[in-house]
């Protein structure tokens, strides 16, 4: 069994916050799935389900960020799920927006639900690192991860959740090179297409002056020799006028 664990704070207000990148996955990893519906259990909410045959229990701590050792701890030690079965999904500050790695154990880079977990299991459990980039000051992280993504960066966050969803079953193998690469290969920005050659090609050659239609040019002299007499015919009536 897999333990796949989404790191967020609970409640509408934080649904969608870059800290709750972590509920976000393992949320669209159940729908992609078709995992049973969530419950309370764990201090937490648990679904299940199976990908390419190995059951996976997908958890959303409910004990707040800063405690969410509490229930990784208790639904890892019940389901004895090995620490190197244990996989967390949660929002690095320092990736560029739309990157992810997958590490097992290390440092937790201030990242107080990576330390909650930390102090409550062994270190050496698997991080999902999802990039979610840095505001530039310290003073300012809190703000940041404390607030919605931007309406702009849906372009980049909506693939990228799709394409861990895509790529789940290769975690639950534990082939961690794999879903590195699927996901790669799902968010790769497409190349522009060519557009036509033809249309954008300038002409080879200028295209020669259209040339009248040989019934044309007798009507057009026709038209003009008309005029020409009766503009004779107008000055000889006046002529003629002026003298009686």
């Amino acid at each position: 069994m897999k333990l796949f664990v989404g790191l967020g704070n609970p409640g509408e207000k934080y649904r969608r916050h870059r800290h709750n990148i972590g509920f976000m996955a393992v949320d669209r990893i159940a729908d992609r799935h078709g995992f049973g519906p969530w419950r309370k259990k764990f201090s937490g909410l648990v679904s299940e389900g199976t990908l390419i045959g190995e059951r996976v229990t997908l958890l959303k701590p409910e004990t707040y960020m800063n405690d969410s050792g509490q229930s990784v701890g208790e639904a890892a030690r019940f389901l004895k799920v090995p620490v190197a079965d244990l996989y967390v999904f949660h929002d690095e500050l320092d990736l560029a927006p739309g990157k992810i790695k997958v590490k097992a154990g290390g440092g937790n880079a201030g990242h107080n639900g990576l330390r909650s977990i930390s102090a409550h299991l062994d270190n050496d459990y698997v991080r999902v690192r999802l990039g979610i980039g840095h505001p530039g000051s310290k003073d300012v992280v809190a703000h940041y991860v404390l607030n919605d993504f931007a309406k702009s960066e849906h372009a980049w966050l909506d693939p990228l959740l799709d394409a861990i969803a895509e790529a789940a079953p290769m975690l639950a193998k534990g082939d961690e090179a794999r879903f590195l690469s699927d996901v790669a290969l799902k968010t790769r920005p497409e190349k522009p297409t060519r557009s036509n050659e033809s249309s954008e090609r300038e002409p080879r050659h200028k295209a020669a002056p259209a040339r009248s239609h040989p019934a044309g040019e007798r009507v057009s002299k026709r038209q003009s020799a008309l005029a020409e007499n009766l503009k004779k015919w107008l000055g000889a009536r006046k002529s003629g006028g002026d003298e009686g």
